[in-house]
């Protein structure tokens, strides 16, 4: 086989697709992952997976080294560099990047998806100063001071958590009337005396000097206000990094790769798994399951 040819393709090297290169290297098939950015995708700076994977008390970086170091020992090749085309016509499925072109019988879609921004004036502009998308990494910069967070499902409820921790006070804006999260967030977030929440209310902007200061929202009856803060913190949903898939995949309304039950898509020898997937259920249980099931169906055909 040539040296840029592998049985099997993975372009990202978040816990799915990590996880159906490991399964499918240990059914002898040549593979190989690519990924531009740091392995380990959405999970990298969560200090504590919840739940964990198999029910451990495990960190995301943890747990994604461990992948990584089992997919080396079972000869996987880590390509790093940034897929920016697929050509899927013909026998052997190509993938480009800027540095050169690999071909496989079998690509693997696992580049996942990244969290949403809000679009809202000021988010840009303070990004980095206030603006965060990550509480593991950035919480303790705010001890003693009051935190903004928009969402209500399970990221955000479990940032908030984590930034209570530290700050003096933690503001959940949700656009609903109650939170989405799983139950037992929900408790934790009720039970505790540093959060509250905000609720039937949107942000509208984010402003301040040199840091941020405060976050502009505006409530369902038409009322304005002004939430003093030291930092904001956004979890309203994610966006699939399917940049560089060609027009001809099928997608859903929000961009997510449709496949069928099988998980393979309506274009032959291409699958996908995990967060990039219309219909992925969004635990890592789920992304680790799908990869498995792509996995196993693609060894039964080579080999």
């Amino acid at each position: 086989m040539a040296q840029n040819t592998y049985d099997v393709l993975i372009i990202g090297e978040g816990v799915s697709g990590l996880t159906a290169a490991h399964a499918l290297a240990q059914n002898g098939l040549r593979v190989a992952t690519l990924e531009a950015q740091l392995f380990g995708g959405l999970v990298i700076n969560v200090n504590e997976l919840d739940p964990g994977p198999e029910a451990r008390t495990v960190s995301g970086a943890e747990f994604a080294s461990e992948l990584m170091q089992a997919n080396a020992d079972l000869g996987v090749a880590s390509i790093q560099e940034a897929v920016t085309a697929l050509e899927i016509d013909g026998g052997l499925k190509q993938v480009v990047t800027g540095a050169a072109t690999y071909q496989a019988r079998h690509i693997v879609l696992a580049s996942g998806a990244r969290l949403k921004k809000l679009g809202v004036p000021g988010e840009a502009d303070f990004e980095g100063r206030g603006v965060s998308q990550c509480a593991d990494c950035d919480g303790p910069m705010y001890q003693n001071e009051d935190a903004v967070v928009v969402g209500g499902g399970d990221s955000a409820l479990q940032e908030a958590l984590v930034l209570a921790r530290f700050c003096r006070k933690v503001h959940i804006v949700h656009r609903g009337r109650q939170f989405r999260a799983r139950a037992h967030f929900i408790d934790q977030v009720a039970a505790n005396g540093r959060i509250s929440a905000v609720w039937n209310a949107a942000v509208e902007a984010i402003a301040g000097n040199k840091m941020v200061e405060q976050v502009h929202i505006k409530h369902a009856d038409g009322r304005a206000e002004e939430i003093p803060c030291a930092g904001i913190f956004a979890y309203v949903g994610l966006t699939p990094n399917s940049e560089f898939l060609p027009l001809k995949m099928r997608r859903d309304n929000a961009g997510f790769v449709v496949t069928r039950e099988t998980l393979e898509t309506e274009l032959p020898r291409v699958w996908a798994v995990g967060a990039l997937r219309s219909g992925c259920g969004g635990l890592l249980s789920d992304a680790i399951a799908e990869a498995r099931r792509a996995a196993q169906a693609i060894s039964a055909r080579l080999t």
